[in-house]
């Protein structure tokens, strides 16, 4: 069995049973796969497309969508295109309904690495590997946050705390068991030497739950993402004391895990997948339409202004990914006796 240390994670959580959600979808536009079908032979920005948040309105899946349809609609790549949320078990009702909806080739869901935790915390029958994978987006590192009033003034004092008495030194997060707020505290963990079984991890529903744990020193640290708390960070109600990535958060002045000598790179990402068994023509027609939001100028001040990092990916090498990811966190999870 792989260990922590072995993978590395590219991470905004728990889920509870699929949800079953027989004929309740978008009608499908239909799986014939001839050419004349193709964006190619079409002209002008592409109609009728919806996105389904597996989350609810606010949260980073339902913020990157939204981002993702003004953008193209705003570069005439598609009209009027549809975002909706279906929010439940941790994103896993929503992944339930895409699967659902076989041959829907005009239905997308943006997920990312908390729905593949979900997926089997929850022991959801649907499984993103069922999904047609359409492209990766964005990453973003973790962040290792402590109030103002901590008494960890570096990652090097915290670390050796929580060696001491790990079970005594409570870490929160804004997901459940399964989601990347959960995983990065656990590899961190394994990294510096401490059974992951014997961390106290206190979930969160979501940030807007986490901050005031954080702020009240209910908590010994928090790991989330640092967008949700630009502001208490700005003002130095939050200390960081280290960031996930491979180099330093723009607009965050903390180290790396790594240059504080932890050997431990993680991100969490989002992405966007499609039905199973849709036609090569609508595969296409998702793949161009993302890949051409991807090189516009809207989107590249898009990720500037929401400080992800650009981080695309399509067709095998999406796929690779995926079911790499997939594999990854069920070992995870099932060394914590989670799934």
């Amino acid at each position: 069995m792989k260990t922590f240390k072995s993978m590395r994670v590219m991470a905004a959580v728990a889920a509870a049973a699929a949800l079953a959600l027989t004929g309740c979808g978008v009608t499908s536009s239909g799986s014939d796969s001839d050419s004349s079908t193709s964006p190619s032979a079409e002209s002008g920005p592409l109609k009728d497309l919806r996105i389904m948040v597996p989350n609810t309105p606010g949260g980073g899946y339902d913020t990157t969508a939204r981002v993702a349809a003004k953008v193209m609609d705003d570069a005439d790549i598609a009209a009027n295109l549809e975002v909706f949320n279906l929010a439940g078990a941790g994103g896993t009702v929503g992944l339930a309904r895409l699967v659902n909806e076989k041959g829907n080739g005009d239905l997308a869901m943006l997920m990312g690495l908390g729905v593949v935790g979900a997926s089997y915390t929850n022991e959801s029958d649907a499984k993103l590997t069922e999904t047609t994978p359409i492209a990766k987006l964005i990453e973003e590192p973790g962040a290792i946050m402590v109030s103002k009033d901590s008494p960890y003034k570096t990652i090097d004092d915290l670390v050796a705390a929580w060696k001491k008495d790990p079970g005594k030194l409570s870490v929160g997060g804004g997901s459940s068991p399964g989601g990347p707020d959960h995983l990065l505290p656990m590899q961190l963990a394994e990294a510096v030497g401490i059974d992951p079984k014997q961390v106290n991890f206190v979930s969160y529903d979501g940030g807007g739950d986490l901050l005031p744990a954080i702020l009240g020193n209910k908590l010994a640290f928090a790991a989330s993402g640092a967008g949700e708390y630009m502001q208490q960070i700005e003002e130095g109600s939050v200390r960081v004391l280290a960031t996930s990535g491979d180099k330093r958060l723009e607009g965050v002045d903390s180290p790396t895990l790594k240059e504080s000598n932890i050997d431990l790179i993680f991100s969490n990402w989002r992405g966007l997948v499609a039905p199973p068994e849709i036609s090569d023509a609508d595969k296409a027609k998702w793949t161009d339409a993302i890949t051409k939001m991807h090189e516009s100028a809207e989107w590249k001040e898009a990720l500037k202004t929401n400080g992800w990092t650009d981080a695309f990916m399509t067709g095998d090498d999406f796929s690779a990914f995926l079911t790499e990811q997939d594999e990854r966190v069920a070992n995870v999870l099932k060394t914590l006796g989670l799934a």
